[in-house]
């Protein structure tokens, strides 16, 4: 492998195109001589397929110094072969690679002991690595995503590598447990901003659940996509999305359920469709309190689904819809009744409490919320958060009310 690679970065037309820097000659270069498709390309580089086929055709520039770096470690080109401006520190890739710092030793010794130590899948192995797993999503409720991504990417190494000895039923189980690491994954690269890993991540979860027949997993992975759609302001596509979650995988659970029928809810917000989101509320509602009845028919990545969560999702409804009193009385009353170890939430719903405060024009009630929530969003590193920090301010300054310079300088601490 490494005689080929040398050959390969040899090459003269991907000398060339790597000095001038043309990354659309890179990609259809690479791809014609090592025979990949443009989707596992982007999976080295952490890119969605379409993107990479845009930057072939030369209809999108790489203009980030982050997407050149992961361009450049994804595809492993020696250094020599850059143009000096171009020879940095490399970064990790964010897509379905595995690289970067060690997990924990102590974590690490654990799994490999697990995994290469008894070379053989048993069911007390799986059910340590389904205990453990749930340990990380909780950890992560409070620490956020930032510490847990290179241990979680070691993890799911792991037990990808148990496939090879599990048979039968275990076999099965053992996809299903990778499609949760991956949909997990891809939930911390969208919570910190990196939408092609997130939907690389997704991708890969769906596909696993599909194999694994695991319908709520299935399910989930597209309305996670319809929360990603959401994020980015593109609301037709959250409730395409959501409704796929909901007729491609009808016999999920009823809180997997009530999440896609509110993720579509959400959308039609978006789009000020009142009527439509409202409807969809009431009936993500009715599966909600339903699914409370019976949380042991639920999958264990939805714990955190109850009515407290419901009801902050209803106050981010509000906010789209333009309804200023209706959003902060469902944030207040959310953030009230969510627990403390739910650090990461607590910060972002404080922020979105922040910017509906000062939409309505309750200032001193937004700089309130908008401190509350920057100590804990400076430390956790949560962009999503961040943003809508500095969008109360802009809102402030806008109507003019003294609070948003005062918010403005408070944040430059931060920053």
């Amino acid at each position: 492998m490494g005689d080929f690679a040398t050959d390969l970065w040899s090459h003269p037309r991907l000398t060339t195109a790597v000095a001038e820097e043309d990354w659309g000659a890179v990609f259809r270069t690479y791809r014609r001589l090592t025979g990949i498709s443009q989707m596992k390309l982007g999976e080295r580089i952490g890119l969605v397929q379409p993107d990479v086929s845009e930057i072939e055709r030369g209809r999108r520039r790489v203009t980030s110094v982050e997407v050149r770096q992961r361009i450049i470690a994804g595809l492993g080109i020696p250094p020599e072969r850059l143009p000096a401006a171009a020879v940095t520190e490399p970064l990790p890739v964010p897509g379905l690679a595995f690289s970067g710092t060690a997990p924990d030793e102590d974590l690490l010794a654990r799994v490999t002991n697990a995994v290469d130590g008894a070379h053989r899948v048993d069911g007390a192995t799986l059910d340590w690595l389904d205990r453990l797993l749930a340990e990380h999503r909780r950890a992560e409720d409070f620490i956020g995503s930032r510490p847990l991504v290179e241990v979680m990417s070691q993890q799911l190494r792991s037990v990808v590598n148990l496939y090879a000895s599990a048979r039968g039923p275990l076999a099965e189980r053992v996809v299903r447990l990778a499609a949760e690491h991956a949909q997990f994954l891809a939930w911390m690269a969208q919570d910190q901003g990196q939408s092609a890993a997130a939907l690389a991540w997704y991708d890969r979860s769906h596909e696993w659940a599909l194999e694994a027949g695991d319908a709520d997993m299935a399910a989930t992975t597209l309305s996670m996509k319809a929360h990603m759609a959401w994020s980015g302001g593109r609301g037709l596509r959250c409730v395409r999305l959501a409704e796929a979650a909901r007729w491609s995988a009808p016999a999920t659970s009823l809180g997997v359920r009530g999440m896609a029928a509110q993720m579509q809810a959400r959308g039609h917000a978006l789009n000020h469709a009142p009527d439509e989101a409202r409807r969809l509320l009431d009936e993500a509602q009715d599966l909600i309190s339903r699914a409370a009845e019976r949380p042991e028919d639920e999958p264990p990545w939805m714990y955190f689904y109850d009515e407290t969560w419901f009801t902050l999702q209803r106050g981010m409804a509000a906010m789209h819809l333009g309804d200023w009193a209706e959003a902060t009385r469902h944030l207040t009353t959310g953030l009230g009744a969510l627990p403390d170890h739910y650090r990461r939430d607590l910060t972002w719903y404080r922020a979105c409490l922040a910017h509906a405060h000062a939409a309505a024009g309750e200032a001193e009630q937004a700089f309130a919320a908008a401190l509350a929530s920057a100590p804990a969003a400076s430390d956790i590193g949560r962009p999503h958060a961040w943003n809508e920090l500095h969008t109360t301010a802009a809102t402030l300054l806008r109507r003019g009310a003294p609070e948003g310079h005062r918010l403005t300088d408070a944040l430059k601490q931060y920053d």
